[in-house]
């Protein structure tokens, strides 16, 4: 096998998955404590920050900031929807599905929003401020060249 890495742990992408799902499995330990799977709180959160401020969303723009596929958008905001966290209105056309918060779904996310945000600190908590912003900066560098 050929490789442009003399191994693997110089390989940027072998280490994003290493880093990716240690701290992904961190998040998910704290999210099972309140029912949730790691895409639904990601839903749940994206809804929560979009309508903030009273808006109405279409489910497509809940996806694109969740950066979902349509199809895998849709059977998690059915599923929290089963479960009580989020209601679905039509739109006045009808065709536009617009998700809202349920009582239940932003009593939830005030609890699991904090908890995700201390399980993230204690992750990177091994990076100064500066190397933390500058992570955040490459991170949305890569982000914005998709």
């Amino acid at each position: 096998m050929q490789s442009r890495y003399e191994k693997p742990e110089k390989s940027p992408g072998f280490l994003l998955w290493h880093i990716s799902t240690t701290w992904r499995s961190s998040i998910e330990n704290v999210l099972k404590h309140f029912d949730l799977t790691h895409p639904q709180f990601v839903v749940i959160a994206s809804l929560g920050w979009l309508t903030r401020n009273g808006d109405r969303v279409a489910q497509a723009t809940v996806g694109t900031m969740a950066g979902l596929d349509p199809n895998t958008n849709s059977q998690i905001i059915r599923g929290l929807e089963k479960k009580g966290l989020i209601k679905r209105e039509s739109s006045t056309d009808g065709r536009v599905k617009n998700p809202l918060l349920t009582a239940k779904g932003s009593q939830t996310l005030s609890k699991a929003f904090p908890a995700v945000e201390t399980a993230d600190h204690q992750f990177f908590n091994a990076l100064s401020q500066n190397e933390m912003k500058n992570l955040v900066g490459l991170f949305q560098k890569l982000e914005s060249t998709q």
